[in-house]
């Protein structure tokens, strides 16, 4: 069956999916109907949320990676009565806190300023 799910940064490398916290679970919505995923989208953004995608996905692969990382899943029915973001929000979502460690981790390899004009000039030759 097919159903909607809200993405975070969708189709980037920094995707993540929206799921709501009960107690020490989370929990992932799975909307049959497109437009309420939307209207639930446009909700979370009127808290001030990034704004999530509404993504089309297999509701048999979104179950097993629920299994797979332990999330709990609902399926909201078409039309249901509508769905309400919970009132308060993480401070800090899972992929702002791997930006934020990778930006406090020092590059690998630093370059000097002439290194990196060398750099420059061999890439605009290749140009």
């Amino acid at each position: 069956m097919r159903v909607f799910v809200l993405l975070f940064n969708a189709r980037t490398a920094n995707e993540g999916i929206h799921s709501i916290r009960e107690g020490d679970r989370n929990k992932i919505l799975l909307f049959e109907s497109e437009d309420d995923a939307t209207r639930f989208a446009l909700l979370l953004e009127a808290q001030d949320f990034p704004t999530p995608t509404p993504e089309a996905m297999d509701s048999e692969e979104v179950k097993a990676f629920c299994e797979k990382a332990g999330y709990d899943w609902e399926i909201v029915p078409e039309n249901n009565a509508v769905v309400m973001p919970p009132e308060r929000n993480l401070e800090e979502t899972d992929w702002e806190a791997e930006e934020t460690a990778k930006s406090d981790t020092p590059a690998d390899t630093e370059f000097s300023d002439k290194d990196l004009e060398q750099i420059r000039r061999k890439l605009e030759g290749l140009l």
